[in-house]
């Protein structure tokens, strides 16, 4: 690793840690993709935009992107949420769980085969239980034969904005 990318990676890992985690409940008022949602606060005050943490969804000009926001949108458009925000990331959203009465809106969206459980290494992602049923099930992103990882997608074509 470079001395930037190691300063970048620094200062990206002191601005999460600098975030205090909080709560947030509030009516989704936008969907930008699969993992993406700008949320208003009940209390009033500005949209709170949020990456869903430990997924990825594939992007919105992949294979599987566009059907990926739809079933975000239709479970969280316009309903009542909660955030638990534990970060900012490199683009200053807030990422953090999402929950809709109790349900953890990215193990849904996993379990439903729309995105991967993040993962570091070789360490399994929080939802790798849920991946592995999806995958078995070929539900979602896995009917296809083999989909590409958003993270590799992004590496190979850039974003799609």
């Amino acid at each position: 690793m470079n001395a930037r990318n190691f300063f970048t990676a620094l200062l990206i890992a002191l601005a999460a840690c600098a975030v205090q985690a909080r709560s947030v409940e509030g009516v989704v008022n936008h969907v930008t993709d699969g993992d993406s949602i700008w949320v208003r606060p009940a209390g009033g005050g500005e949209a709170l935009q949020v990456r869903l943490q430990g997924i990825d969804a594939p992007e919105i000009c992949q294979a599987h992107g566009r059907q990926a926001r739809e079933a975000l949108a239709s479970r969280l458009l316009h309903r009542t949420v909660r955030v638990d925000v534990r970060a900012r990331d490199a683009y200053q959203r807030s990422v953090g769980r999402v929950s809709i009465g109790g349900q953890d809106i990215a193990a849904w969206l996993v379990a439903n085969g729309h995105a991967w459980s993040t993962h570091y290494q070789r360490r399994a992602g929080p939802y790798a239980q849920e991946e592995a049923k999806a995958r078995q099930a070929r539900r979602g992103l896995w009917a296809a034969d083999a989909p590409e990882e958003p993270k590799a997608f992004r590496k190979r074509h850039g974003s799609c904005r």
